[in-house]
């Protein structure tokens, strides 16, 4: 129970590699207040069945007033926010096409989403954080960030964001005890991409190939990295990008 009496936000954590980070940390004691489009209330209700705490809300990220009326509802709930996962992200809808086919409208939809979202969740737990004096923030970023996947730029860029990113906020942000740290996963086999064929036919091979653990990579996967940092054990640990991507990148 190393989470026993903390609060964290999971956005786009309904499904997928977010609902399995949530899992974890409920198991290890938190409350979690899971953030999405769509299906939210469902999954804190199978959390609530499991006999942890956990409220739903529906949120899209890239909206100022639905990530402060995120905050808000974890404040309401559970009185406090401990920690943020920065899940929510385009990419199991992504077509593979080269770069000169994507058009500006991809672009934006794409950042306001992986980069302006996290942002303003950001700092939707800014004052809540401060007001309690420290916080972690665990933003979900990408291994393609490093290796520059082709046939996803947009995508590649708006990722390697969040690397620069979680660098800038833990300078700005450690003098109020604000931990940032970012994880940086493989291509993973969640719930969106089994609803994407075409993605999964053209990356899963590939992926599993560059890797020297020859497996495909789960939700499950995940959750270690973003437990650890979300933990005690990382309580002097900010800045940082963790690759997990079973040895398919060194970084």
């Amino acid at each position: 129970m190393r989470l026993n009496g903390k609060v964290a936000i999971v956005t786009g954590g309904a499904m997928g590699i977010g609902y399995a980070i949530c899992e974890s940390l409920a198991a290890q004691g938190a409350s979690i207040v899971i953030a999405d489009l769509k299906g939210a209330q469902a999954a804190a209700d199978k959390l609530m069945q499991a006999g942890h705490k956990a409220i739903g809300v529906t949120a899209d990220v890239s909206s100022e007033q639905d990530t402060a009326a995120m905050a808000a509802a974890a404040l309401e709930a559970f009185g406090q926010i401990d920690v943020l996962v920065n899940n929510a992200a385009i990419y199991s809808t992504l077509q593979i096409k080269p770069f000169e086919e994507l058009t500006v409208a991809d672009w934006k939809k794409m950042f306001d989403v992986n980069v302006i979202g996290q942002f303003l969740c950001c700092r939707a737990v800014l004052p809540a954080f401060r007001q309690q004096g420290g916080g972690r923030i665990i933003n979900i970023s990408s291994a393609v960030a490093f290796k520059g996947n082709p046939g996803m730029l947009h995508y590649v860029a708006s990722k390697g964001a969040i690397v620069s990113m979680t660098r800038t906020l833990a300078t700005e942000l450690g003098e109020h005890n604000i931990l940032v740290n970012s994880v940086g996963p493989g291509f993973t086999l969640s719930d969106g991409v089994h609803q994407n064929p075409e993605l999964a036919s053209k990356v899963s091979g590939f992926s599993v190939r560059s890797r020297a653990l020859k497996r495909d990579m789960v939700p499950a996967d995940v959750v270690g990295a973003v437990s650890f940092f979300a933990g005690p054990d990382a309580g002097f640990i900010t800045g940082q990008t963790l690759i997990v991507d079973g040895g398919a990148y060194y970084h």
